[in-house]
C-alpha cells in the first residue's frame, strides 16, 4: 500500500508539473516542448502498462495477437488528449485491414513515430526489436508479453541469419511485423531518408510475404528538438500499395531495398508539400544509392 501512495504522489505530481508547464507556455512558448515532453512520456509509461494488462487478458481469452494493436490505439487517443498530436492516414484501399501477413516499413524520424504507430498499426502485427529490450522495465514487459519478435543481432554482419527465426514466426502465425529500414531517428528539418538496412527486405523474402511501405510528411513543424518545437498539429499519413516478394531471393535484396526507398521518397516528398501548401526541392537521397551493406557501408551507385 505505501508503494501505490507514493506512486500516486508521483503522478500527481508529474501531472501538476505538466500542466504548469503548459500554462507558462502562453507566455513562454519553449515551454510547451517540455510540457509536450512531459506528456508524452507519461503518456508511454501508462498506455505500456495497460499495453501489458491488456497483453495478460487478450493471451488468456486466445486473442494475443492484437494485444500491440489494442495498445496502439489506446496510445493514439491519450496522446490525441494530452499532446493533441494526431495523423491523418490515407489508406483508401484498406490495405491495412486486409493484407496479412506481410512486413510493413516506415520512415523513421523521431521519438514520435511511436504515436504513428498509434494511428496506423494493423491487427496481427507486432514489432521487431533488439533481444536485449526485453530486460527494459515497463516496455520491455509490454513487448515480450504483446508477442513482439525479438531478433538477435549479435552477428550483425549477417542480416538474413539475424532474420531467419522472424521469418519463421511470420509464416506459422500469419503475424506481421513493422519495421523502420532506416535502422536509427533522422532528426530531419527536410523531407529525407537516411540509407536502409536491408533486414527487413530478407525477411519479407524469406517469408515469402509482401512489404507495405507507409511513409509520413516530414513533421518538423509539430516536433523538432533541435529548436525545442513541439506543437500541436495533425501529421499527413499515407499507406502504399504492397510490394509483392513471391519468388524473390537474396540476390534480388539490393534492387528491392533500393527501389523501395527511391518510391518511399517521392512520397514523403509529396506528403510533406501537401501538409505546408508549398513545393519542396527533393533531396539528393534520391539517388541510387541509399542501401547500407551489412558491414555498415553504402553500396555504391
Amino acid at each position: 500500500m505505501a508503494l501505490l501512495g507514493y506512486l500516486g504522489y508521483f503522478l500527481a505530481g508529474y501531472t501538476a508539473l505538466t500542466l504548469v508547464f503548459y500554462m507558462l507556455s502562453v507566455v513562454v512558448p519553449k515551454a510547451a516542448f517540455v510540457a509536450r515532453v512531459l506528456a508524452s512520456y507519461l503518456s508511454l509509461v501508462v498506455c505500456a502498462i495497460y499495453g501489458a494488462l491488456a497483453s495478460i487478458f487478450l493471451r488468456l481469452v486466445g486473442n494475443g495477437q492484437i494485444a500491440q494493436w489494442a495498445t496502439a490505439r489506446g496510445f493514439k487517443y491519450v496522446m490525441a488528449l494530452t499532446t493533441g498530436v494526431t495523423f491523418e492516414v490515407e489508406d483508401p484501399k484498406h490495405i491495412l485491414d486486409t493484407t496479412r501477413p506481410a512486413v510493413f516499413i516506415g520512415n523513421h524520424q523521431t521519438e514520435l513515430d511511436v504515436l504513428m504507430l498509434g494511428w496506423m498499426f494493423p491487427k496481427y502485427c507486432s514489432v521487431t526489436a533488439k533481444s536485449s529490450l526485453r530486460k527494459t522495465p515497463f516496455l520491455g514487459w509490454f513487448m515480450s508479453l504483446s508477442g513482439s519478435i525479438f531478433i538477435d543481432r549479435k552477428n550483425s554482419k549477417d542480416a538474413r541469419e539475424a532474420m531467419r527465426g522472424a521469418a519463421d514466426e511470420i509464416r506459422e502465425k500469419r503475424q506481421s511485423v513493422y519495421m523502420f529500414p532506416e535502422g536509427t531517428r533522422s532528426y530531419a528539418k527536410e523531407p529525407m531518408l537516411l540509407p536502409f538496412k536491408k533486414g527487413a527486405f530478407h525477411l519479407a523474402v524469406q517469408a515469402q510475404v509482401p512489404i507495405v511501405p507507409v511513409v509520413a510528411a516530414n513533421y518538423s513543424h509539430v516536433l523538432y528538438v533541435k529548436e525545442l518545437v513541439f506543437k500541436s498539429g495533425k501529421i499527413p499519413l499515407k499507406v502504399l500499395d504492397p510490394i509483392p516478394t513471391t519468388g524473390l531471393t537474396a540476390e534480388d535484396v539490393d534492387e528491392l531495398t533500393q527501389s523501395t526507398r527511391e518510391l518511399m521518397l517521392k512520397e514523403i516528398v509529396a506528403l510533406t508539400e501537401k501538409a505546408r501548401g508549398t513545393s519542396v526541392k527533393t533531396p539528393p537521397q534520391a539517388s541510387r544509392n541509399g542501401v547500407v551493406k551489412a558491414t555498415g557501408r553504402k553500396v555504391p551507385a
